[in-house]
């Protein structure tokens, strides 16, 4: 699963301290999406070379949930404060390392990335005493949230994006500065189509279109009684006030019959994330 990734990084940074590592997790890309990029980075440097494989989301596939296990190194139930929330990951993602014995100048955290590789990033990542970087692009799940073309349109904007050259040019500085590179995501996502919206006003916490979450389990039965095919998620490894309600296979807590494309839930697309390690020949 996705909390175990930095434990596998730690093992291979911990055999020789000239190594150095490059985390680098794009939210919300879906395995075949992961496929799409691949191709395009082969024609922009065909020197580019992918050991391939996947791990497992956390459930429900949201971002503070399933990105924040990633960086922390742990499971949900372990940052119960910091669950609904995505300000704090760069300390959970300090705290792991720390634990490994690394100082605070050996670890670096970057967010926001997809356009452009600003100087300042730059200059962060060729520091030569960096032994991690923690590096997050979130452009995939920027189109995700503004895609009004299905599933279709979701593959047509990554292979769009992935001609530009930004996940070219990043890979090469992390290569070039001796990184070693293993690419991720935190959830992927699906087309799904609308069955209508529960009416309930702010009873639920996070009202995504794929999952509703809910402090009181008594609450988020109630909204099952209106959705019979829902799913409520067993709370195994979340903090002990967070229910998960689960829409039904390609379904959507949405306006009827429209469709989105969206994430949260529990479909192949959604829970399996690509693990790929990346090296240039």
């Amino acid at each position: 699963m996705l909390h175990r990734i930095p434990r596998f990084l730690a093992r291979n940074l911990a055999g020789d301290k000239r190594t150095k590592i490059a985390f680098l997790l794009i939210d919300g890309l879906a395995l075949d999406q992961w496929i799409t990029l691949r191709n395009v980075l082969k024609e922009l440097d065909s020197r580019l070379q992918f050991r391939e494989s996947a791990v497992f989301a956390w459930v429900p596939t949201l971002t503070s949930v399933s990105r924040q296990a990633a960086f922390a190194g742990k499971p949900p139930m372990f940052f119960p404060t910091n669950i609904r929330t995505t300000d704090r990951e760069s300390n959970l993602w300090a705290q792991f390392w720390a634990e490994q014995g690394l100082s605070a100048n050996d670890i670096a955290y970057i967010r926001g990335l997809g356009n452009e590789i600003s100087s300042k990033h730059y200059e962060v990542l060729k520091q030569d005493r960096l032994r991690v970087a923690g590096l997050v692009v979130d452009k995939i799940d920027r189109i995700m949230h503004g895609m009004q073309l299905g599933a279709a349109g979701m593959h047509n904007q990554i292979w769009q994006w992935t001609k530009q050259g930004f996940m070219r040019d990043l890979l090469s500085i992390l290569i070039d500065s001796g990184f070693r590179v293993y690419i991720t995501s935190d959830h992927g996502n699906i087309e799904a189509k609308g069955i209508g919206c529960p009416n309930e006003g702010v009873t639920a916490e996070l009202r995504g279109g794929r999952v509703r979450i809910y402090s009181d389990p008594s609450l988020r039965t109630k909204c099952k009684m209106s959705f019979p095919d829902s799913l409520e998620w067993p709370s195994i490894g979340l903090p002990e006030d967070y229910y998960a309600l689960i829409a039904p296979s390609r379904a959507a807590f949405i306006r009827k019959d429209d469709v989105i494309v969206s994430h949260g839930g529990i479909s192949i697309e959604e829970v399996i994330a690509p693990f790929i390690e990346v090296e240039r020949a």
